[in-house]
């Protein structure tokens, strides 16, 4: 099952939701839906000893290595970082460069990395090779919230040289410039509180400057697609399939076309279901010849300590097969056992 089948299946149903929270000791917080949680007795001396003599054994011992760095949280991982280059003289990343090789290097360099320097990396990966990679852009900047953006960008700024924002706009033009723009400088609402007025007004102004009207008004779908919160979007598109005969993604595929079309309809899919959008991500980077090796890491190890078990469900009801039995036929040792581990039982 596609995302679109997906979506459109559910677009005109009340997704009311699951009941994100869990009560312990009297308290409401949020439930975890991370694959990765912080190890037990962990101890950042012990781990660096253990990473130091599996670097310098003969032939590197690869499974230790994947079996500290898999289990760790990226909070253990960042103080494991900070005592190793303390006790070896040398940072943790280093060592691994000359250790490892290939897909392997890549996913263990990776999960040494914050959230904020692996988000700015694939940022400048994305904007320095021949060609932009439109997509890795509007995926990153769809899916973080303002304060992680900011964070991002001061990242980006210490570790290249280079703000952000200009590197964006020398990266898009036109209308596509002004829809990546307005992600990166967004203030979304992560509230979950919806105006149902709000909504209907809304999908109202979208019908009326999209397939209603002879002329479609791309700037009014930027503005309401990048401020409101994802919950207060996903009233706006139940009200759109009403006020419409087709779903706003349908619309936008019908009245866009490159970039802008993708950047929009990506993020009506974040709004509405971000864990699925995901999903496809993942399915996307797997199916047919080659595996985008870049794209499997990238998202695996940036949402394991966030929804990736959200994600995983996702995969399981749109494409039949489950997510680690696809990571299991399309990638081979050392690399595939660090996927797996990372998404958990």
């Amino acid at each position: 099952m596609t995302f679109f089948k997906r979506f459109f299946g559910d677009i005109i149903k009340d997704r009311k939701g699951e009941d994100d929270t869990v009560t312990v000791k009297g308290k409401t917080k949020p439930k975890y839906y991370g694959t990765v949680a912080p190890y037990p007795n962990f101890s950042a001396r012990d781990d660096a000893s253990v990473l130091q003599s599996a670097i310098q054994t003969k032939g590197v011992d690869e499974d230790v290595i994947v079996s500290v760095l898999v289990m760790r949280s990226n909070e253990q991982r960042q103080k494991i970082k900070a005592v190793y280059e303390a006790v070896a003289g040398e940072p943790l990343e280093k060592a691994l460069r000359s250790a490892l090789k290939y897909d392997l290097e890549d996913v263990t360099l990776a999960l040494l990395m914050t959230p904020a320097q692996l988000d700015a990396h694939c940022i400048r990966k994305a904007t320095k090779r021949w060609g932009t990679d439109e997509d890795v852009l509007v995926e990153i900047l769809a899916t973080r919230t303002r304060e992680q953006i900011e964070e991002i960008a001061t990242v980006f700024k210490n570790e290249y040289g280079d703000d952000l924002e200009e590197v964006l706009k020398s990266e898009a033009s036109g209308d596509f410039e002004k829809a990546l723009l307005a992600l990166y400088r967004t203030t979304r609402d992560t509230s979950t509180e919806v105006d149902m007025e709000l909504a209907h007004r809304d999908a109202e102004v979208l019908f009326e400057s999209g397939e209603n009207n002879g002329e479609f008004h791309v700037e009014t779908f930027i503005e309401i697609l990048t401020t409101r919160s994802a919950a207060q979007l996903s009233k706006t598109f139940q009200r759109y399939a009403c006020v419409s005969d087709q779903s706003l993604a349908k619309a936008l595929q019908a009245e866009l076309k490159g970039d802008v079309e993708d950047c929009l309809i990506d993020i009506v899919k974040v709004c509405w279901n971000t864990p699925a959008f995901f999903a496809e991500k993942l399915h996307a980077a797997m199916k047919g010849h080659g595996t985008c090796e870049q794209s499997l890491i990238r998202v695996i190890v940036s949402r394991s300590e966030t929804d990736l078990q959200k994600i995983k469900d996702e995969y399981r009801a749109m494409y039949d097969f489950s997510l680690k039995e696809d990571i299991a036929r399309d990638t081979e040792g050392h690399y595939r056992n660090v996927l797996l581990g990372l998404c958990g039982p």
